[in-house]
């Protein structure tokens, strides 16, 4: 399996170490690098403790983990975070935009987030034709049904 190397400069030492767990999933925790408490509605840029060089051609997709929600009471306001190989000063910290659905505390080194890195998508070019050709699923989604 090929490996890519990740240079990474963390900013506190109150969090555990990024660590790929092997066998269990190709995405990373990524933890709260502060004490962060919030109240219902409120918005905050949740520094995350890290800065990294991601490879040529890499980008890395951050989300929530499936449990955030339930033990935090926060959504990823981005929903999905996209951080690419350009924000990689010493100073680009990594952070999660939240909105606190309900009062809050979150602690230094709770895991709020993951990411996993991945290439840029190709250059694509869109032709365009009166007819595709495939059989037609109909509904959405993946069950077809509307």
């Amino acid at each position: 399996m090929e490996r890519e190397t990740i240079k990474i400069k963390y900013h506190s030492d109150e969090i555990e170490k990024l660590t790929y767990i092997e066998g269990k999933s190709d995405w990373i925790d990524l933890r709260a690098a502060e004490e962060v408490e919030l109240k219902q509605g409120e918005f905050r840029l949740i520094k995350l403790g890290v800065s990294m060089q991601l490879p040529a051609g890499y980008e890395a997709v951050v989300v929530p983990r499936s449990s955030t929600y339930k033990n935090f009471g926060i959504i990823q306001t981005n929903h999905m975070g996209v951080i690419d190989e350009t924000y990689c000063g010493d100073n680009d910290v990594w952070m999660m935009p939240v909105l606190a659905v309900r009062d809050t505390v979150i602690h230094v080194n709770d895991r709020i987030c993951q990411f996993r890195i991945q290439k840029h998508q190709p250059q694509i070019t869109f032709e365009e034709v009166e007819v595709l050709g495939n059989s037609d699923r109909g509904g959405i989604g993946s069950t077809g049904k509307q």
